[in-house]
């Protein structure tokens, strides 16, 4: 039985673009993964159901996604459901680097130093309005 990795995914604007989805996929074809997307909104009711659409939209592209909410503060969003034991790498999806507030914060680097994971930028554009692309072939929604 192959080893599962698991990814923590911190988006927000773009949790739904498609460049995050080609890095997530990326990520499949290179091992076998599941993904945590947590979405900095805070905890309302809103925020749940939102963040719910965001995980059933990988779900649907084939993805093993699950979604979680966290504090408006990305930071401590990350730390607060950050473990070592339960995450083995995580990715930050921002917007192109001249208009992200997280890039203009250091986000990447500064989960980095805090957590000591593996931390991969991916820099995206807003969630377009296009249907979802095609399914991976062979996985299980």
């Amino acid at each position: 039985m192959a080893y599962k990795s698991n990814v923590l995914v911190v988006a927000n604007r773009t949790a739904m673009s498609i460049g995050l989805e080609a890095v997530l996929r990326a990520r499949v074809e290179s091992g076998p993964a599941s993904f945590t997307l947590l979405v900095p909104l805070g905890r309302t009711p809103d925020a749940h159901r939102r963040v719910e659409r965001m995980a059933a939209r990988l779900r649907s592209l084939g993805l093993e996604a699950y979604g979680v909410v966290g504090d408006v503060d990305p930071l401590s969003a990350v730390l607060e459901v950050w473990s070592p034991a339960k995450f083995d790498e995580i990715i930050v999806s921002t917007l192109p680097a001249s208009t992200s507030r997280w890039m203009q914060a250091g986000l990447p680097r500064r989960v980095e130093r805090a957590t000591g994971a593996l931390v991969r930028h991916v820099e995206a554009r807003e969630a377009l309005t296009s249907p979802p692309s095609r399914p991976l072939v062979g996985s299980r929604t």
